[in-house]
């Protein structure tokens, strides 16, 4: 009875992201972030663990282009595949965790032009949770794990695009 009552009021779905105003230009910075293997170079997970495995399938910078990695507790295993470009606005893509625990996932990385030179990008991911992992999130925040991740990343990115 107990878990029943914890799968119906546990989370369905989840929707993490921060964002970062970067002072430089949107195409510069789109220029940056629609390449999965340039991605690796402001990942936190990258950082993490300097021994990870990547493997890249496809035309990086175009819908299909997939990134494999193999990596240590702290980064697991898993696959990012571009899922669609919107030109100078926007990448989507899918993530398929293998390891710690299989699930799959949306991400993205949007940005508004601000003002001439100052970007802000939105980074993040969203997907549903089910059971029994639904019920694990009563007791886990998504937020608060990925989130600190994705603002080191975002730092990592002004970084690069600033200097």
């Amino acid at each position: 009875m107990v878990i029943v009552l914890l799968a119906i009021i546990a989370p369905k779905t989840y929707d993490v992201s921060r964002s970062i105003l970067i002072n430089s230009s949107k195409k510069k910075v789109f220029d940056n972030i629609k390449f999965l293997k340039k991605q690796q170079e402001w990942s936190p997970w990258a950082n993490k663990d300097p021994n990870m495995i990547n493997t890249f399938t496809g035309t990086d910078g175009e819908v299909g282009f997939v990134s494999y990695w193999k990596g240590n507790k702290e980064v697991g295993e898993g696959e990012q595949e571009i899922a669609k470009i919107v030109e100078g606005e926007s990448v989507e893509g899918q993530l398929h965790f293998l390891k710690p625990f299989k699930s799959t996932s949306n991400s993205y990385l949007i940005l508004t032009e601000k003002a001439i030179d100052e970007t802000e990008v939105v980074w993040g991911f969203k997907g549903k949770n089910r059971f029994p992992m639904s019920v694990m999130m009563l007791f886990m925040n998504m937020d608060t794990m990925v989130g600190k991740d994705f603002e080191a990343g975002l730092r990592n990115l002004k970084v690069i695009m600033e200097e």
